[in-house]
């Protein structure tokens, strides 16, 4: 399995309405392209100082999956979301 995740650090102006539609709209991509065998998205619960607001961890059959998954409309349209209501986004992939 290929192993994506990505963490979203908030701007301190987006409100919590705001975080909780960006994390509905990631749960959405859920199924939305074959390979794609697991997607949980969540709030952070700790709220360390070092804590992303929200995480998300997907798991790919293939690299070609994460890529499909990577380019859709769909996808490019969330993380567009994200990018804007953000200070910092983060991310890694590796097999597992």
């Amino acid at each position: 399995m290929l192993i994506h995740i990505v963490c979203w650090k908030y701007s301190a102006d987006v409100d919590e309405p705001d975080r909780e539609e960006h994390r509905r709209r990631l749960k959405a991509l859920s199924g939305l392209v074959p390979g794609l065998a697991r997607l949980d998205v969540g709030a952070d619960v700790l709220h360390l100082d070092r804590s992303f607001e929200t995480g998300l961890v997907a798991e790919f059959d293939s690299r070609e999956s994460l890529d499909a998954y990577t380019v859709h409309p769909d996808h490019q349209a969330v993380a567009a979301i994200g990018r804007e209501l953000s200070e910092k986004v983060v991310s890694v992939d590796f097999w597992s």
